[in-house]
């Protein structure tokens, strides 16, 4: 065999030992998952994003709150964060409503409490939908790298011991196990870097949404209150 087909991407994975093929195997498994977790978060946080200014433009466009409810009511399975968020508070104003015929102060503020409990419980709700799997991407970029550092060490451990049944030490014997152990480091930067890259942006995409359900709760509870009195 030529260095060339010694040194070859291929033959330096079949030719590591055990330890450095079962963490360049785990290093591989763990960003395959990573890819498919980045590219599922990436259309549910596009499609949230969308669908919270569909319905933004609709809600601020005029419309009346029953009709918009009624609607939300009709059509669950194609609602958005936001609107989902909106039904649950209007329909725990309506129930509560209902109960309180009078309509003094205690009455209102029952009714205003309640709304807003209802849509901060909702809000939590699409906030852990829309954080699964953060974690999982954001250990994989902190934890992948070390991983990789491991099976780069053990590897070139091992290119040294092999170095004490050689008569003489040279660089083309010690070459091809030391570059076994560095694809180990490379696998783990390629499973980390995306991981972090995705994590950071799909987080500020988050944040941005979490001020806008947040920033809605606050307004649209003001316009229940209007609709109390």
């Amino acid at each position: 065999m030529t260095v060339t087909q010694d040194l070859s991407f291929l033959s330096l994975i079949t030719n590591a030992s055990v330890i450095v093929q079962l963490i360049l195997a785990l290093l591989l498994g763990v960003s395959l998952t990573s890819w498919t977790y980045i590219f599922r978060k990436m259309f549910t946080i596009k499609s949230a994003r969308i669908q919270t200014e569909e319905f933004e433009r609709t809600f601020w466009s005029g419309g009346n709150l029953h009709a918009l409810y009624q609607n939300a009511t009709s059509n669950r399975h194609k609602n958005g964060a936001l609107e989902r968020i909106f039904e649950s508070g209007m329909a725990e104003f309506i129930k509560v409503k209902a109960t309180y015929p009078n309509k003094d102060a205690a009455d209102q503020g029952a009714m205003l409490d309640g709304a807003r409990r209802a849509m901060r419980a909702a809000y939590q709700r699409e906030m852990d939908r829309l954080d699964a799997h953060l974690a999982f991407l954001a250990s994989v970029g902190s934890v992948s790298p070390y991983v990789g550092l491991f099976g780069t060490v053990w590897g070139i451990m091992n290119a040294f011991r092999g170095l004490s049944n050689v008569q003489q030490a040279t660089l083309a014997a010690v070459a091809p196990g030391i570059a076994e152990a560095l694809v180990a480091t490379a696998i783990g930067l390629f499973a980390a870097i995306p991981a972090v890259v995705a994590y950071n942006r799909f987080t500020h995409d988050i944040d941005r949404l979490s001020i806008r359900f947040e920033s809605f709760v606050e307004e649209f509870s003001n316009i229940l209150h209007r609709q109390a009195r």
